[in-house]
């Protein structure tokens, strides 16, 4: 009996803690682009080209589909959930298409945020997309294992946060350019954390999302300053 009932509350812890990331996820990016985006007119603003224009769109898209399904889950709405899965994967393939259309772009303007080197950017954002589109892949081979599933798509969505963090209107941000790296690490430390106190162990999934997520930093850092990706980045601006 005891086992029957600790599931579905444990069930909802999992649904209600994923819920309240989502909307911290959302806080997130409107505080980073609630100046040049959100609050400046948002289709009508002035980016710096319409490539950068759609993939605001369809990231804001994507973040709204997470808010979304996350809070139909939590009311107990799983039909919904899983129509809308439908769209969400194909919302994804998007997400992957026009960011790196996004991040091409940019390169191409010699755009660089504040501590990094154009070959360096180059490398760390093309590697948050391959690393989205591993962990969204593997999210829906796994979508009828609920705790995975949910571990995954979060996961995916926070290795795309360092752009709206590094755009965060604090002072600190752009003094101590690895606060970007700090903050972001902190969404998978979130889910460690939870694991362990609700799990007792952390789940393999969270394991090796976070690995990858914490890894890919420093390892783009190294990649960005070798001759060949140079050479690459050059290629590419050219």
């Amino acid at each position: 009996m005891a086992t029957m009932v600790s599931r579905p509350v444990s069930a909802r812890i999992d649904d209600y803690f994923f819920a309240g990331m989502s909307l911290v996820i959302l806080a997130s990016v409107f505080s980073g682009f609630a100046h040049s985006y959100f609050l400046a007119g948002v289709i009508h603003t002035a980016l710096p080209s319409p490539i950068i224009h759609i993939h605001a769109v369809v990231f804001s898209a994507w973040i709204l589909l997470l808010i979304a399904q996350t809070t139909l889950v939590s009311i107990g709405k799983g039909a919904w959930h899983m129509k809308l899965g439908i769209l969400g994967a194909g919302l994804a393939c998007l997400v992957v298409i026009f960011g790196v259309m996004a991040i091409v772009d940019s390169t191409r303007r010699h755009f660089a945020p504040p501590g990094l080197d154009a070959g360096t950017f180059l490398a760390i954002d093309l590697a948050e997309m391959a690393i989205f589109a591993f962990l969204i892949s593997w999210g829906l081979r796994v979508r009828r294992d609920g705790p995975a599933h949910k571990r995954l798509v979060m996961l995916a969505t926070s290795v795309m946060m360092f752009a709206p963090v590094n755009r965060w209107p604090f002072a600190f941000i752009t003094r101590f350019p690895p606060s970007t790296s700090l903050i972001v690490y902190a969404f998978p430390a979130s889910i460690i954390v939870f694991d362990l106190l609700t799990r007792r162990r952390v789940h393999r999934v969270t394991v090796w999302g976070s690995l990858l997520i914490v890894l890919m930093v420093p390892a783009m850092f190294a990649l960005g300053h070798s001759t060949f990706w140079q050479h690459f980045t050059t290629w590419v601006q050219q």
